[in-house]
């Protein structure tokens, strides 16, 4: 299937509500509309994580960042722009998402991605998707396609074709927690 296909697929079947199994710009992830809040709860419910695990959301573009974050702390502008890798910043006060995917303190965790496929879904949709990595909670992540687990491609509404045979050296993102005041701390180098 062509990937202008695949994504306005993917887009036609997150706007319903639907969860979807899709390459990210780091690892394999399940996502769906992250304003959703019976979709992000199929999620949890798939892959056994309990609501208070938080899941980080993708944007396509900086510019969405104050949608979905109360106050943006000007540091986390530079600290996107002068990354070398993907990076999630944890950020305070967040806003305008399911519910069920805010942190109990408040905070969501976002990451910005250029992806060939996650990008042109989520501006299209003109919504971020939840991503979340494609294993059963407390399983190892799945580094390619091929390790992820029949339970999880049987349980999803759709399989993204495209880039199913990508092999790469595949780390998840580095995760920052960052404060109010521009204070972070590094959770996952």
């Amino acid at each position: 299937m062509n990937l202008e296909i695949e994504i306005k697929k993917a887009v036609e079947l997150l706007k319903k509500g639907k969860i979807i199994l899709y390459p990210t710009d780091t690892i394999w992830g399940i996502g769906c509309d992250a304003t959703n809040s019976k979709a992000v709860q199929r999620i949890y419910k798939l892959k056994g994580r309990s609501e208070s695990k938080s899941m980080i959301i993708l944007l396509e573009t900086i510019d969405k960042l104050e949608r979905y974050v109360d106050d943006v702390p000007p540091i986390a502008y530079d600290l996107i722009a002068n990354s070398a890798s993907p990076l999630t910043i944890v950020y305070p006060r967040a806003k305008n998402l399911a519910k069920n995917l805010i942190a109990p303190d408040g905070s969501i965790a976002i990451r910005i991605v250029k992806g060939r496929f996650g990008a042109p879904v989520m501006k299209a949709l003109d919504k971020p998707l939840v991503s979340t990595s494609a294993n059963m909670s407390d399983q190892p992540t799945a580094a390619h396609f091929d390790e992820i687990s029949k339970e999880i491609i049987d349980n999803v509404d759709y399989v993204v074709e495209s880039f199913r045979e990508r092999v790469r050296a595949v780390k998840p993102s580095t995760i920052i927690k960052l404060e109010k005041n521009g204070k972070f701390t590094v959770i996952r180098p």
